[in-house]
């Protein structure tokens, strides 16, 4: 007798693309509520009619039509970011919900091909729409799911463990090269915002902080050691916590200006 739980049976059956359609925050919550009754087993547009079917001869129940009101089945689409209009804002690797987004503050993003499930969570986050769902012209198969579980899972493990131990728990190709991992965690940019302040890149691991109008922030183009804090200086030059939304916020409305200027300009 196997030893999986119901949930787990389900979750094998599930196409692992994470992408909330079916109104829970992943494949694993959804495959829960599956084994406690609670949903139907045709929310999964992913899936589609060969996934209802297999959920169907497991469970032992009828199946189901699509319900087209969570989205329409089709081909895989993978995420793909117009490199020249990317502001650098990492609102998408924050979205995406397998890490298969690169890239670091205020630089340009990229997406590994081979992690996108297509969920497509990181197009609406994006504040410039340079971000477009293509056809990746292959099937979705099971090393895929299997693939896209294990980066969900190693996700979900980095964001709940404590601050401190983010930057241990980071993927490792983001952590060696100093790009932001999901929700900026492995590095992190600092922004002078003062007179002769100036914009320091943060190492892996290290929290982003904002030079205030004394410009205590040092020169341009200085690195902070792996794990070190930049935090924010006040009026009168004083040291403080570090603000990550006020930087994200000053960060975006500032490429925002730019990306608006390159436009006008041609």
């Amino acid at each position: 007798m196997s030893d999986l739980s119901l949930a787990d049976r389900i979750d094998a059956l599930l196409p692992q693309t994470q992408c909330t359609k079916c109104g829970y925050d992943g494949c694993r919550p959804y495959a829960v509520a599956i084994a406690d009754g609670s949903v139907p087993i045709n929310r999964c547009p992913p899936g589609g009619d060969a996934g209802i079917q297999a959920l169907a001869g497991l469970l032992g129940t009828p199946p189901l039509p699509l319900d087209t009101t969570r989205g329409q089945h089709g081909p895989l689409l993978l995420a793909v970011i117009d490199e020249e209009h990317c502001i650098g804002c990492t609102l998408c690797i924050s979205a995406c919900p397998v890490d298969a987004i690169v890239g670091a503050n205020k630089r340009m993003h990229t997406v590994l091909d081979d992690s996108c499930t297509g969920c497509d969570l990181c197009v609406a986050p994006c504040p410039v729409d340079c971000i477009s769902m293509v056809p990746a012209q292959r099937e979705w198969t099971q090393a895929d799911a299997d693939a896209a579980r294990m980066h969900h899972d190693r996700r979900q493990a980095r964001l709940a463990a404590p601050p401190r131990n983010r930057a241990r728990a980071a993927p490792a190709s983001n952590a060696g090269t100093g790009t932001a991992g999901v929700a900026g965690v492995g590095a992190g940019a600092g922004v002078g915002a003062g007179a002769g302040a100036g914009a320091g890149v943060a190492g892996a691991g290290a929290a982003a902080g904002v030079a205030g109008a004394a410009g205590a922030a040092g020169a341009a183009g200085a690195v902070a050691p792996a794990g070190a804090a930049v935090v924010a200086a006040g009026p009168t030059g004083a040291a403080g916590p570090a603000d990550p939304d006020a930087l994200k916020r000053a960060t975006i409305a500032s490429a925002l200006e730019r990306a608006r200027a390159r436009r006008a300009r041609g």
